[in-house]
């Protein structure tokens, strides 16, 4: 299948009206599990195991050519962010329409059987009753993006484990070194720290603590330095993606790469209400009996990309003066505070959507 043909396919009914089979995915580490359901029935049809090389990734493509007859076949795959990363890829490659099957833990069945081959059959069938679905997150820029944010939140997590560290070893400090160091600042800490010179001539717990000290510090300040390093490296590839991103009041290095890592690529979410739903900011509507209309906390979709435009949200609503403005319309129209930041979030998810939208991704 051509890719604007994909691509028109996602904004149709629900996949069964649409295709004949699909093939259900399970991948692991060495092998995918591939299961082919028919579209009318959901009856399996066939189901075979290969391995997880590129090599396998044909074998896989070629035996659902045999089974399906034709082109009018999706691919439902689990995990195309990791395991099935690489079946996704040749498959795209090949013009086959793949769909990221996005809910792999509620596979087992209520009797509690699994198997690779089952969990293939169940990705499928859940995948014909959806209306809505999302295709694989972009490789390329994203993936490069999606790297250094990962390896950035790794080394500040271990970074804030040093500290704690550096804080606890201070306060078990002998008597004259806790002395010394107490009172300063995170920095100064650190920087002292760093320049202390054990002396076992002296005593050997002042002189192991201090070692411990400085070792410690010096991994602090290490750390420090990676993550500087890791965000840097996110500026040229968050102007590349989508320069108009970083103009936004609110968004940062982290805000915007976490946003486009979520969001992707043009097309990828249908519209603006599916990328509100990806986005967990989408209304749910909460009413009962006579109260008046009200709407509550969606819990659902990319918490990663809700934390970040949270994040927008609160600096926007101290620095920015439109922002400002619309929180106290939305209040005096009857509106608790609550609901009015919901609302900015719903609101600012729309200009978000239209604004990636806009952007015309490098080849």
């Amino acid at each position: 299948m051509e890719r604007n043909r994909n691509e028109g396919m996602e904004k149709m009914a629900i996949l069964a009206e649409l295709v004949d089979h699909v093939i259900g995915v399970d991948p692991d580490r060495d092998r995918v599990t591939a299961a082919v359901v028919c579209a009318k029935t959901q009856g399996e049809l066939a189901s075979k195991t290969f391995p997880a090389t590129r090599r396998g990734y044909g074998q896989t493509l070629r035996w659902a050519q045999t089974q399906t007859v034709d082109d009018r076949r999706a691919w439902a795959i689990e995990s195309t962010g990791s395991y099935g990363a690489g079946l996704a890829i040749v498959l795209a490659e090949k013009g086959e329409f793949v769909i990221e099957f996005d809910h792999p833990g509620t596979l087992a069945s209520k009797d509690g059987a699994k198997s690779d081959s089952l969990d293939a059959v169940r990705a499928a069938r859940e995948t014909l009753g959806r209306k809505t679905w999302a295709t694989p997150r972009a490789r390329g820029l994203r993936e490069g993006l999606r790297t250094l944010v990962v390896a950035r939140d790794s080394a500040k997590l271990a970074r804030v484990a040093a500290i704690n560290v550096l804080k606890a070893f201070v306060v078990t400090a002998p008597v004259e070194l806790r002395e010394e160091l107490r009172g300063l600042t995170r920095g100064q800490l650190v920087d002292r720290c760093m320049r202390l010179r054990p002396d076992t001539a002296v005593d050997p717990e002042h002189a192991a603590t201090k070692l411990s000290l400085r070792s410690t510090a010096s991994r602090v300040k290490q750390l420090t330095i990676e993550c500087r390093e890791l965000e840097d490296a996110m500026v040229p590839i968050v102007r590349e993606m989508c320069p108009a991103l970083l103009t936004e009041p609110g968004v940062g290095t982290l805000v915007a790469a976490q946003i486009l890592i979520s969001w992707s690529h043009p097309g990828r979410c249908r519209d603006e209400s599916a990328f509100a739903r990806l986005a967990g900011v989408a209304p749910l509507e909460a009413t009962s009996g006579q109260t008046q209309t009200r709407h509550r906390l969606s819990r659902g979709g990319d918490r990663q990309l809700n934390r970040a435009l949270h994040t927008v949200i609160l600096a926007r609503a101290k620095g920015h003066a439109p922002t400002q403005a619309y929180l106290v319309r939305r209040v005096s129209e009857g509106k608790t505070k609550r609901e009015a930041m919901r609302c900015l979030k719903r609101y600012y998810a729309r200009h978000l959507f239209r604004l990636l939208e806009s952007t015309t991704m490098p080849t």
